[in-house]
């Protein structure tokens, strides 16, 4: 297989990285050799896999690769759907409108607070006693 006639996204979530390539074929996706099914158990973040898929209308036209890493699943689920729709726009341009306005082209910027020194947590204090 030639590298030229794939197309590559990158998308991130908190700590997460997708690395995403995308090229057509008969919709086999993997997500680092494993299928969807296989490394995203819940449905929540299966569904975020295939959300820009069926927004552009190509699901079961294209074949996505992705390696993903750092993080947890939640942010990796979230950083494959960016990835994947920034490749979808590499490959056509005429998408974006769509992607666009379903918010696949956002990164989502909450990041976890960090801790605070002589805190529990970010929020979290010692109990306060008035006597």
């Amino acid at each position: 297989m030639s590298e030229d006639k794939y197309v590559w996204g990158t998308g991130r979530r908190k700590n997460a990285l997708a690395r995403v390539r995308i090229c057509a074929g008969n919709g086999e996706i993997k997500i680092n050799d494993r299928t969807v099914e296989d490394y995203f158990p819940r449905l929540v973040w299966q569904a975020q896999v295939y959300h820009a898929l069926r927004t552009a209308g190509v699901e079961g036209r294209v074949d996505v690769f992705v390696n993903a890493s750092g993080g947890g699943l939640t942010g990796q689920a979230g950083a494959v759907k960016l990835g994947i729709a920034r490749a979808l726009i590499k490959m056509n341009e005429d998408l974006r409108p769509a992607l666009k306005k379903e918010g696949l082209l956002t990164r989502d910027p909450r990041m976890v607070e960090r801790k605070k020194f002589g805190q529990k947590g970010a929020r979290g204090k010692r109990q306060f006693s008035k006597r």
